[in-house]
């Protein structure tokens, strides 16, 4: 079966027992999500932060003290992703195919949205998208915008990149635009130097991508950010995604669209 077509519970079912790989383009119209899971003592700052940076950290859902499943995530939080990166002391110290020895009774998952949800959205409209052609991950990076910081946690916004044909950039904005709990429209367009980024071949996460002739690279707010806070935190311990490597959760992407 090809992966587009998949459920949710199909696709948890193949990672759990052991598939390995970044999840765009898998089960079409279904939503992914960025997860992040720190210690209960930090839960609060960590939605705080995500309410006061929320277009980078839209929070779809979060789990009770303790708990591996949410209600939009029914499955194993500590299984079924296709890989996960722990941290400690705001260092990642290793990339995992399950945390089920890592997990802790105190630990919160926050579910984070991933612009994978309007990529759909954007082939409809006509706009391609490179990492989908190419078979590879998005590439994503840390910029030099600060995050409005919350206690103890401050870092840069992290992005996912895009490149356009110039004469669908209004396009893939308006289309973007549309899903606003899900990252919305890009926050940048054009000269990545001016957001802190020295070169698009090298990604501080996921694969690069080529920008050809004629296109314009689009930055979208990106659900990595909260990593890229918990290392310039210097957070004690946390438990992430393997960056492109989503929770597919049990919601539509079209409920996460607004007129």
């Amino acid at each position: 079966m090809d992966v587009a077509d998949l459920t949710p519970a199909q696709a948890r079912e193949r990672f759990r027992a052991g598939e390995r790989v970044p999840t765009a383009g898998w089960c079409s119209g279904w939503t992914q999500a960025n997860l992040i899971a720190v210690p209960k003592e930090l839960g609060y700052e960590l939605l705080l932060f995500a309410q006061l940076n929320a277009q980078a950290c839209p929070v779809l859902d979060v789990g009770e003290p303790g708990a591996w499943s949410t209600a939009l995530f029914p499955g194993d939080l500590r299984t079924d992703l296709p890989g996960y990166r722990l941290y400690r002391g705001g260092r990642p110290v290793a990339d995992l195919d399950d945390v089920v020895a890592e997990w802790r009774d105190d630990l919160v998952a926050f579910l984070i949205g991933c612009s994978f949800t309007f990529e759909q959205a954007l082939l409809r409209a006509g706009v391609p998208i490179r990492h989908l052609e190419l078979g590879t991950n998005v590439p994503m990076y840390r910029t030099s915008v600060p995050c409005r910081p919350s206690g103890p946690l401050s870092g840069p916004l992290v992005v996912s990149m895009r490149p356009v044909p110039v004469a669908l950039v209004d396009v893939a904005i308006e289309v973007s635009g549309h899903y606003p709990q899900v990252h919305g429209a890009p926050v940048h367009v054009g000269d990545p130097a001016a957001i802190g980024i020295a070169d698009l071949g090298r990604p501080d996460f996921g694969d690069p991508v080529e920008v050809r002739a004629g296109e314009v690279p689009l930055f979208w707010a990106c659900g990595v950010t909260p990593q890229a806070v918990i290392m310039a935190s210097g957070v004690d311990f946390a438990i992430g995604h393997l960056p492109g490597h989503m929770a597919i959760i049990d919601a539509r992407d079209d409920e996460y669209r607004v007129p």
